[in-house]
């Protein structure tokens, strides 16, 4: 079975990925059929580079892609473009679907990035408020040790 993957390609602790066609039983960096488009993680946002034609081709014919690599074809529109080609849309259609469908992951993707920073100062202030504020004073635990005293007397004559 043809499997659509990524291949780890780059240099230690800076990773870069080819999504390939490959057989399924290959190893993870083993040669692959044919090299569909390639992602690299470190740059802010990710740059990802599909050719669409040949990623629908190989998912008419069979090729199944890991979880991954369906949510990088869904987030670049690839699976929009194969359904939109199944329904007998016309290329314009297609084209503007998808450049509307990418304008929106992007706005996705500021909108809970700008939240993960809020997020992270909103703890960050908590944490230096927690830091500054001065420590609670002990109390006096005067009345658990009085109903402790008055739990044991009954069992002790129970016995």
């Amino acid at each position: 079975m043809v499997k659509l993957r990524l291949r780890r390609r780059g240099r230690k602790k800076h990773p870069f990925y080819d999504i390939v066609a490959i057989d399924g039983r290959a190893r993870r960096d083993g040669a692959a059929i044919e090299r569909v488009g390639w992602v690299d993680p470190m740059t802010t946002p990710k740059n990802v580079v599909v050719n669409a034609e040949r990623a629908i081709y190989w998912l008419n014919v069979g090729a199944q892609p890991t979880d991954i690599v369906n949510q990088i074809f869904s987030r670049e529109g690839v699976l929009l473009q194969r359904h939109l080609g199944f329904k007998g849309a016309s290329a314009e259609e297609i084209a503007t679907a998808v450049a509307q469908h990418r304008e929106r992951a992007t706005e996705r993707y500021n909108r809970l990035k700008a939240r993960r920073k809020e997020r992270a100062r909103k703890a960050e202030e908590a944490a230096k408020e927690a830091q500054n504020a001065p420590a609670p004073e002990p109390v006096a635990e005067e009345a658990p040790a009085a109903e402790a005293a008055a739990a044991e007397a009954p069992a002790e004559s129970a016995e």
